[in-house]
């Protein structure tokens, strides 16, 4: 899930929590918290742009940091904020701007462009400081599994090499050479088994066995070169082994990692808690458009729900099936504005 934002979007950011479910949205005015199920707002503050708001979980405590537009909003001021009191409970303070910060119940991780800090999350004591190469964008990717929690950081500004930290233990895990091009996106599956990764050429992913540093599939996205905008796991245990994809050709590709999944005979829809998207992609899912689904699914699995929010602020949830002859349907199942939502109107959306 990309945080990338540009002053020309409605969205600065987005994120989801490290269950995806719930995720948080930031505009130039407020963020918000929303269910990700329902589509309900949980929580509402308009008091300026954000540029990183991260949940631990619920959202009674977020890690919040300004966009800069007003001086109490500091770029280079990370804060950890009790919605329930409304109140800032600790504040950390950089020389830089921060460009990411990823959570769980024991670590809180702040990238820098050209540092990346690692506090225990219960007492904010900082526990290792990492040199890495220049990372203007802030990129990286983090499970939350406390059994195999890795921090995922680029390696390299002139190839596709990517570190991998092992948070807990607070050690170098390994360093993977996955793209003769710089990375352009890595996400970490939740249970800290695989990292994917896309090239600034965006043309192939790559998804590496964490444990072992090895390659054990590559994807090709397409023939030409596009920007690869966010990389997705599937959050729930059963779905890991799927992966989603959104670029700047504005489709979005779903990939399975091919193990056999035990859920023969479930009728019921999973979810892939997803990307954001520069627009609307109704026509980009139609099967006449663009055929999307490499060999999604394993056995037994046929129906699985996909939400999507784009840039300009709408959250698209699509649902697709799988037929015996392994053709997919797409279906849009709801569209609304999340910066129209309210909390006396979310319950109709």
């Amino acid at each position: 899930m990309s945080n990338q934002s540009s002053s020309s979007h409605s969205i600065l950011s987005v994120s989801f929590n490290q269950d995806n479910s719930g995720f948080a949205i930031s505009t130039k005015d407020s963020f918000k918290i929303f269910d990700s199920s329902t589509g309900r707002l949980c929580y509402e503050r308009a008091v300026g742009a954000f540029s990183i708001v991260e949940m631990l979980y619920s959202y009674s405590l977020l890690a919040i940091v300004g966009a800069g537009e007003q001086p109490s909003l500091s770029p280079r001021r990370l804060s950890l904020f009790n919605t329930t009191t409304g109140t800032a409970l600790r504040e950390l303070n950089f020389l830089t701007s921060i460009l990411a910060v990823r959570l769980n119940k024991e670590r809180l991780v702040v990238v820098l462009r050209e540092k990346t800090y690692i506090y225990d999350a219960n007492t904010l004591a900082i526990l290792d400081t990492i040199d890495t190469v220049p990372n203007s964008k802030g990129l990286c990717a983090f499970s939350p599994c406390l059994d195999a929690c890795f921090l995922a950081v680029p390696a390299s500004t002139t190839k596709g090499s990517v570190l991998v930290y092992n948070v807990m233990e607070l050690r170098s895990h390994c360093e993977i050479d996955a793209h003769r091009a710089p990375l352009a996106a890595i996400v970490l599956s939740s249970n800290g088994m695989y990292i994917a990764t896309a090239s600034e050429q965006g043309t192939i992913i790559r998804v590496f066995l964490v444990t072992e540093a090895t390659k054990s599939y590559s994807f090709r996205r397409g023939t030409y070169p596009s920007t690869i905008f966010s990389l997705s796991f599937g959050p729930l245990i059963q779905f890991q082994d799927i992966l989603v994809a959104t670029s700047s050709s504005g489709s979005v590709h779903v990939f399975s990692l091919g193990f056999a999944i035990n859920q023969r005979g479930s009728k019921r829809a999973s979810s892939l808690l997803g990307s954001i998207l520069p627009e609307s992609v109704n026509e980009v899912l139609d099967p006449a458009h663009h055929h999307v689904i490499h060999n999604a699914f394993p056995a037994g699995v046929k129906r699985a729900s996909i939400s999507i929010i784009t840039y300009t602020g709408f959250l698209q949830e699509y649902t697709f099936n799988i037929n015996n002859h392994c053709e997919s349907l797409w279906s849009l199942e709801r569209e609304f504005n999340l910066l129209a939502v309210t909390a006396d109107n979310t319950k109709s959306s």
